[in-house]
């Protein structure tokens, strides 16, 4: 008889995981394509309609307020009606979206700005069922492993949306809504295989039904008021997507910007940084069964740290060696910070859950680097993901304190 702490990756209390955990993982990939894409459009838009860096960020800005408003609702969902319908609306949102560029091209700007809204709110669904779902899909003791191990397709699905849609449109081969059409109709299909399959229900030992019936809004209050590190994770996740989202949707501006090379090439290098990232995230993922989260968080927030230095330093081509480099050491923080800042909140998990997909509203920082762009020059910029990630240190040194 197995023991209540199976060690397996993808076993606990005995039960075998595998199936679901591939099944949630292809989410992963979904949403990974759809916000890749954004860092596409941003200068598709501005090389078509003629518009500047921060009028092409309300891409980046409405996508990601539908994280900001829809985070909470979707954890109350979620926490009434279980993953898997939390995952199903989700896709239903998110199809919906993208089937709506059709009659939108006739809308202009910001008609398809209305659809990726509606994007977002789907994308919002997925994120905060599918990644807490991936924690509990086995031993807790590998639950870091386990949930960089589904990102990382997540970065799979990120790299094909920069090099094949990015080819697309700056090759001029078609227009912005055929993609959309297609991953509209994917979506919806897979939407009719997660109504029909079932995912097993994770309910933690120590779930306390009487507070769960005080709902979603009680748990965060007593997120907020007894779990200070939860607290400081959460806002080091908001940091940590200001600082990503910002680089990846400034990156093609800033290289173009430099004379490094036009924007089809810069799409291809920014998929060679991705592959970066792929490689960062599947790495992680094995090293993580030995080294602890809290250790490789602390060797990548000092990586990133200096990374963005040198870009600061406005070194030539070692900047831009080093903004590529950031991509393997950033790599890991998403999941990382997100299983740590969960770990030992049992019942208080989904609305946890919740509150942490919230911080993707952090891609709206990107309206402020295009806007310190616009006013100064390309380099400036790039102090906005530095503050993000000292922060990132300054919580993984504090977890090295407390764990």
């Amino acid at each position: 008889m197995a023991s209540p702490k199976d060690n397996g990756i993808f076993r606990r209390n005995g039960i075998n995981y595998l199936v679901p955990f591939v099944l949630i993982t292809t989410l992963f990939f979904l949403w990974g394509f759809a916000r890749a894409i954004l860092d596409v459009l941003n200068k598709h838009f501005q090389n078509e309609l003629s518009i500047s860096i921060t009028q092409s960020s309300l891409i980046q800005v409405t996508t990601y307020l539908g994280y900001f408003l829809m985070a909470i609702p979707a954890g109350l969902f979620i926490n009434r009606y279980g993953y898997r319908r939390g995952v199903v609306f989700g896709l239903l949102l998110f199809g919906l979206g993208a089937l709506a560029f059709v009659p939108a091209e006739s809308g202009g700007f910001f008609a398809f700005v209305a659809c990726l809204f509606v994007i977002g709110c789907g994308l919002t669904f997925l994120e905060t069922a599918a990644n807490p779902y991936s924690t509990e899909l086995g031993s807790p003791e590998t639950a870091s492993s386990r949930l960089n191990l589904s990102q990382s397709f997540n970065g799979m699905g990120s790299l094909f949306a920069t090099f094949a849609i990015g080819q697309y449109l700056f090759n001029k081969v078609g227009n912005v809504t055929t993609p959309y059409l297609i991953l509209g109709i994917l979506v919806l299909g897979i939407a009719v295989v997660f109504s029909k399959v079932k995912l097993p229900e994770i309910i933690n030992d120590d779930d306390d039904h009487d507070v769960e019936k005080l709902g979603g809004l009680s748990n965060i209050r007593e997120l907020f008021s007894s779990h200070p590190m939860f607290v400081l994770g959460l806002f080091s996740l908001l940091a940590y997507e200001v600082a990503e989202i910002s680089i990846n949707s400034y990156f093609i501006n800033y290289v173009t910007g430099k004379g490094w090379m036009n924007d089809s090439v810069a799409s291809i290098v920014l998929t060679i940084a991705l592959a970066f990232f792929m490689v960062g995230r599947f790495g992680g993922s094995w090293i993580m069964r030995r080294v602890s989260g809290e250790r490789m968080l602390l060797i990548c927030a000092a990586g990133t740290v200096c990374c963005m230095i040198l870009v600061l330093l406005n070194l030539g081509k070692l900047s831009m060696v080093a903004l590529i480099g950031n991509y393997l050491f950033e790599a890991i923080m998403f999941p990382t910070i997100f299983s740590l800042a969960l770990s030992g909140l049992g019942r208080l998990t989904k609305s946890a859950s919740s509150l942490l997909m919230m911080t993707p509203v952090g891609g709206c920082g990107f309206l402020l680097m295009g806007y310190v762009a616009d006013q100064t020059n390309l380099t400036i910029p790039f102090i906005i993901p530095l503050l993000g990630y000292s922060l990132i240190l300054f919580y993984a040194l504090r977890l090295q304190k407390t764990r």
